[in-house]
């Protein structure tokens, strides 16, 4: 039986998806990507789960990069790559338009397409020790304009250039100062911090974060591009929700609210 490149594991409130590729630090395959876009997308339908959370199996890599073993059949050109490019698409944005928050758990490298899947994740929780790098103009290759553009938006367009044009590995604290991650943690009080982490980010009120997700993503775009009646809709929804009243009421009695994400 072939090895399950993603492994989904469900402990409600929260939602794994465990990369299990550990004899090759976890490197991106095609089956990977379209583990990473089945798996997101199994999670986000589960009612149970409120927060999915992403991380490679074991402490020695999140993501090693593209596995460069399949460059020569499947991306050895041009008009190849661009048809690979299909599922790692569909990955990033399954990742990207999540309602759940998504969050990286991050140890060991994360590096080339590991940096891409982690930037598409909602919040990066790192170990210390970790490193990270895009080594793209190593191998001649272009990093594909959606993760530059994520890159950018996040550590900035100065960041984003020295990344990539030096090519270089750094280390967790700088990838912290950047903004490349959210939170740094020793890796053995890694998943303890992010299991905790996740759970109290559950309580939230599901059709909230949801929301502020869209709103997020829409301020992003130029502004000829944004969906302000999607936005407007969801918001109006959060405001006629039973969860806005329970949300009010629990207040009111000074006791944490029971949110039922509708």
């Amino acid at each position: 039986m072939d090895q399950q490149t993603v492994l989904i594991r469900k402990q409600p409130p929260l939602g794994w998806m465990v990369l299990n590729r550990p004899q090759v630090r976890n490197a991106l395959n095609l089956e990977t990507w379209r583990a990473i876009a089945e798996g997101t997308a199994a999670l986000e339908a589960d009612p149970d789960i409120r927060v999915v959370l992403m991380r490679g199996v074991g402490n020695e890599a999140f993501i090693s990069g593209a596995d460069i073993s399949e460059f020569k059949e499947l991306r050895s050109n041009a008009e190849k790559a661009q048809a690979y490019r299909e599922w790692p698409n569909r990955a990033i944005s399954a990742l990207l338009n999540c309602t759940k928050p998504v969050v990286a758990m991050i140890a060991g490298v994360c590096v080339g397409g590991g940096v891409q899947v982690a930037l598409s994740c909602d919040i990066r929780i790192a170990a210390r020790g970790t490193r990270f790098g895009i080594p793209a103009a190593r191998l001649g290759l272009a990093y594909p304009l959606d993760g530059v553009l994520a890159l950018a938006q996040i550590v900035g367009p100065a960041n984003a250039r020295e990344i990539l044009l030096s090519a270089r590995l750094f280390d967790a604290e700088e990838a912290l100062s950047m903004g490349l991650v959210n939170k740094l943690v020793a890796v053995e009080e890694l998943e303890d911090f992010v299991r905790h982490y996740a759970e109290q980010m559950a309580f939230n009120a599901p059709l909230s974060m949801a929301a502020a997700k869209a709103c997020i993503r829409e301020a992003l775009k130029d502004p000829a591009e944004r969906n302000q009646k999607l936005v407007e809709e969801m918001v109006a929804r959060c405001f006629n929700s039973q969860d806005y009243r329970e949300g009010v009421q629990a207040f009111a009695e000074k006791r944490r609210p029971k949110f039922a994400g509708r």
